[in-house]
């Protein structure tokens, strides 16, 4: 009995390990001749979205033999990612938002031109049998970049009194990711300085007009809100568990208005399958004449119930999701909308009827 009890329990024991300490072996391909090659073995779909706490790395100084082991990875679902570490900083560089720039492979040979999808990249570790896998190297943003060409839409709420209008734009929607330069849709964003945790960049975006006066009869005698573009300064910060937080000042720089707005805001992405889902709360800052444009009665333009009133800097508090839903590895559909509360400096101007402006963006784009 004694020694039945002992088989059994080796024989339990050997079981388990060999569920939980697995070995994958890889075969890399577009390897240079030296180097520090990263291995890392993702179980979670979520932190595999951006690359970030993989449940197993291995790093190898390059060798003439492309084949390379990744020992103790548990039995089950999950996706290998290699990269080159170029600079040997022992992280794998990204531009501002977060794109990889060193180069990489996943398993399945699966290249996404944006966040990955688990799904795509997942392979099956069988408890006692070999997991091999191939991975082509490459370089995400190839040697010019990625582009992307498709149709969006930008909107607003109207939040003024009796108005019903939502002001709804059509734009094209031209998509560009770079090593530093990025456009997508009315933002535009260039690397300064940075390409890990912290990461420093110029900022310009286009700002919608906020009415038109035929749109509610408060309006009329106030002229129409022109559109501007706005240019500045962003500063990125990656925090732990995938937390992003974002600081962010632009100014009207072709001053059809004068003065600027500032956020803070923090943000963390989701990956469900192939959807990415971005909540997001900020506070921003409207200097007095961007507010007082959008929301003020200037003296020479009040009327019997629509005294003057002059907006001073305001303070509004915003909630929002953006998504990107990658629909194949060329196509993708991008939404985000936000919910921006208003202070009572907005609240309190004659021509302001609800306390809330909600914003959206949508587009659906190929990149090639």
């Amino acid at each position: 009995m004694k020694t039945l009890s002992t088989a059994l329990l080796l024989a339990l024991l050997f079981s388990f390990s060999s569920a939980v300490a697995e070995e994958i072996s890889v075969r890399v391909h577009n390897l240079p001749a030296e180097g520090s090659l990263v291995l890392q073995v993702y179980n979670n779909a979520d932190t595999f979205g951006d690359f970030r706490n993989p449940v197993r790395e291995v790093r190898y100084t390059i060798q003439p033999d492309d084949t390379y082991v990744i020992a103790d990875v548990p039995a089950g679902t999950v996706a290998v990612l290699a990269y080159l570490d170029k600079n040997d900083n022992r992280t794998l560089d990204k531009n501002f938002i977060g794109i990889p720039l060193e180069p990489l492979g996943l398993s399945n040979d699966y290249q996404p031109k944006g966040p990955p999808s688990f799904q795509r990249a997942a392979i099956t570790v069988q408890p006692g049998q070999a997991t091999n896998v191939d991975i082509r190297l490459y370089d995400v943003l190839g040697e010019s970049g990625q582009w992307g060409v498709g149709l969006g839409v930008i909107g607003r709420s109207s939040p003024y009194v009796g108005s019903d209008t939502t002001v709804i734009q059509v734009i094209p929607a031209i998509t560009y990711f770079g090593e530093r330069l990025q456009w997508v849709g009315p933002q535009l964003r260039y690397g300064l300085l940075g390409s890990g945790k912290l990461r420093l960049a110029l900022s310009a975006s286009y700002r919608l007009g906020a009415y038109e006066e035929d749109d509610a009869d408060i309006l009329e005698g106030l002229g129409d809100r022109d559109a501007t573009l706005m240019g500045g300064l962003g500063l990125v910060y990656e925090g732990p568990a995938g937390t992003e937080f974002e600081v962010l000042y632009e100014h009207d720089v072709l001053d059809r208005i004068g003065g600027g707005a500032a956020a803070i805001s923090v943000f963390r992405g989701f990956q469900f399958g192939n959807l990415r889902l971005v909540p997001e709360l900020g506070i921003n800052w409207l200097s007095s004449d961007l507010a007082d444009y959008d929301y003020g009665v200037p003296e020479s333009a009040a009327i019997p119930g629509r005294p003057a009133y002059a907006v001073g800097s305001s303070y509004t508090i915003e909630i929002g999701v953006g998504g990107l839903l990658e629909l194949s590895e060329n196509w993708r559909a991008a939404l985000s909308v936000a919910v921006e509360q208003l202070d009572s400096e907005i609240r309190d101007s004659p021509i302001v009827g609800d306390d809330r402006v909600v914003s959206g963006f949508a587009a659906i784009t190929y990149t090639f």
